[in-house]
């Protein structure tokens, strides 16, 4: 994914550098879907409505070289009683519904939802780099 969120960025620098946070570190993580990008500060058009719901994502253990770590499961969205419209990013969050944006990106091809379609990430197809 692109980038780290402003507030997620501050929460790496404040352990790495000064020892803070251990205990208020992020417990789960679940992915939301966007029509309009967000930013490091937030914002962007979260998709609401239609059976709509964050997805909650586990990720692997991030090894070598690389500072990567990869969504551990299928993750699937399906629309439900409408059309989501066209999803554009992803973000992750530190909540199912309000909480903290931590990363945000957009996706490699676009991809409309309409009503009963599913949007689908395969387990290792979301990859989160710190380099």
């Amino acid at each position: 994914m692109a980038a780290l969120s402003d507030y997620a960025e501050n929460l790496v620098l404040n352990w790495l550098m000064r020892g803070e946070g251990e205990t208020s570190h992020p417990t789960s993580w679940h992915i939301g879907l966007f029509t309009s990008a967000p930013n490091d500060a937030g914002g962007g058009t979260e998709v609401s409505g239609n059976g709509y719901s964050r997805q909650s994502v586990a990720w692997t253990q991030a090894t070598g070289t690389g500072g990567t770590t990869s969504n551990v499961d299928i993750e699937t969205f399906t629309a439900s009683g409408g059309s989501w419209g066209t999803i554009t990013h992803i973000g992750i969050f530190d909540a199912s519904s309000s909480g903290n944006l931590l990363w945000h990106g957009a996706l490699t091809s676009s991809k409309t939802v309409a009503d009963g379609d599913s949007l689908q990430f395969a387990a290792g197809a979301i990859d989160l780099t710190l380099a």
